[in-house]
């Protein structure tokens, strides 16, 4: 399996598995509300009802990460919860990329615009990055991130 068809496998488990905690936490929020108007102990009732809704919250946020969102709106701010998926993404790409073959990466390194030239005296590797490049297309949407950040 590559690993493009590897990291598709992985966030369509990823999105079935936040699908399904959000279900399962639907159904136990029905169930708590119910023993709430049996007459529980409403304190006990209350906890159960956060927990649970703390548990939707953050499958929520896995699922925003794993489905694409439409792009922001040039001068729109980013929230938050974009910009974190927005890092998760990045961390995934970085994991493919480092596992992907030494041919397909020459060939991204190339469309981006960076060159790596290896200095075998200091052993080390200068990266350099040509940021004019063009990409064959849009580069993306500029985006104004809020609160002078």
């Amino acid at each position: 399996m590559s690993n493009h068809s590897a990291l598709r496998a992985n966030k369509i488990r990823t999105t079935n598995n936040a699908q399904q905690k959000i279900a399962d936490c639907e159904t136990k929020l029905a169930a708590h509300r119910a023993a709430l108007e049996a007459g529980a102990d409403p304190a006990l009732v209350t906890q159960w009802i956060a927990d649970t809704q703390a548990r939707r919250k953050q499958a929520e946020a896995e699922l925003r990460a794993t489905t694409p969102q439409p792009p922001p709106q040039h001068g729109t701010p980013l929230s938050r919860d974009e910009i974190a998926a927005l890092v998760r993404v990045a961390g995934n790409l970085t994991t493919a990329i480092h596992q992907a073959d030494p041919t397909d990466k020459a060939e991204l390194y190339k469309k981006l615009g960076i060159r790596l030239r290896y200095d075998p005296a200091q052993q080390k590797v200068l990266v350099e990055s040509h940021l004019n490049q063009d990409l064959g297309g849009s580069r993306g949407v500029p985006v104004r991130v809020g609160r002078g950040t």
